[in-house]
């Protein structure tokens, strides 16, 4: 095993060598932001979509438009707006009178990466068609079914404010989402060098398109084979099964607080993430500690409060604190 694990450990230091790359040249754009940025790669090295959520203005569209251009991605911003339709995100059938037959013209979904934003701001129509691009990586037009490029990340915006005319995301459909990120505002340092690279009315930074899809498949191969111990599979299943049965895990405090836990996708997500966290770290193996990385991320979502949560203002973050406080660590 020690002769394996170094033999990964080498192809890793190779393979995860553009990881800097990528943030060395989204640095040129993005000020601060390291979060999102690092959620944004553990999407891609897992084929995993992400939902951001964050006041207006934090560069959010900006970010995901800029790993767009450094890693040679084709790239679509989708507006989400109450009148848009099903078509109008996947396309449609149109007649050609000349051959007297419907030929498919393709929409935005189309695309390495989608930037759905606002995306509850859509009806359900829309929503389910997103949906099954997400999740079967493949749309339906007419009577023909057409698969989707890879690499294909769906990265939808949602603004916590402005609640007014918007369509909440049905459960099923926030749980597709592998992280749920939450952007905080930068620091007064930060906000200083925004001001100073971007309040200008010249050209705006630009980044190079430095990594390949082929790339990132390779990466994506390497962080398949990033080992984790039993223990540590265990691990991720007694902290899901905290959020569904926290009697059995000395929390039965929190009990009435947790209307439904998180859903077995949790558990996947969280070994494959822990994983692309281990491998961004340039580690051949997962441990304890990359789990803890990210299960905010991937818990936030997933775990639905009850009412007396809501009335003793307890979040989901204060649950995930207690789980992680009081699950043993292997």
């Amino acid at each position: 095993m020690s002769f394996n694990l170094s033999e990964l450990n080498e192809r890793i230091q190779v393979e995860s060598s553009f990881l800097s790359d990528i943030k060395n040249e989204m640095a040129k754009v993005i000020v601060g932001q390291e979060k999102m940025i690092d959620s944004l790669i553990i999407g891609l090295l897992c084929n995993g979509h992400i939902l951001l959520e964050g006041v207006p203005g934090l560069a959010k569209s900006l970010t995901v438009h800029t790993l767009s251009k450094v890693i040679k991605a084709s790239f679509r911003r989708i507006q989400f707006t109450p009148d848009l339709l099903p078509a109008d995100l996947i396309g449609t059938l149109i007649y050609n009178q000349k051959t007297g037959s419907f030929e498919t013209k393709k929409g935005p979904i189309f695309s390495n990466i989608i930037l759905a934003d606002e995306i509850n701001r859509s009806p359900a129509k829309v929503q389910s068609a997103l949906l099954e691009a997400m999740q079967e990586r493949q749309v339906s037009i007419g009577e023909e079914t057409h698969f989707l490029d890879d690499p294909f990340l769906v990265l939808a915006t949602q603004n916590p404010i402005e609640q007014e005319g918007t369509y909440p995301l049905p459960e099923a459909q926030v749980d597709r989402f592998m992280l749920k990120v939450v952007i905080s505002y930068p620091n007064k340092t930060e906000e200083l060098e925004i001001i100073k690279r971007m309040a200008k009315t010249s050209i705006k930074p630009e980044v190079a398109a430095i990594v390949t899809p082929e790339k990132l498949k390779n990466a994506k191969s390497v962080v398949n084979d990033v080992y984790i111990d039993e223990k540590i599979h265990k691990y991720i299943i007694d902290l899901v099964f905290a959020t569904r049965e926290p009697g059995n895990y000395k929390l039965a405090d929190i009990k009435d607080l947790i209307d439904t836990g998180a859903s077995p996708r949790a558990s996947i997500y969280m070994a494959m993430a822990g994983k692309a966290h281990a491998f961004m770290q340039g580690r051949g193996y997962v441990t304890p500690e990359d789990i803890r990385a990210i299960i905010y991320d991937v818990l936030r979502h997933r775990i639905l409060l009850t009412f007396e949560a809501e009335a003793e203002e307890v979040t989901t973050i204060d649950i995930i604190k207690r789980i992680i406080n009081t699950v043993e660590v292997p």
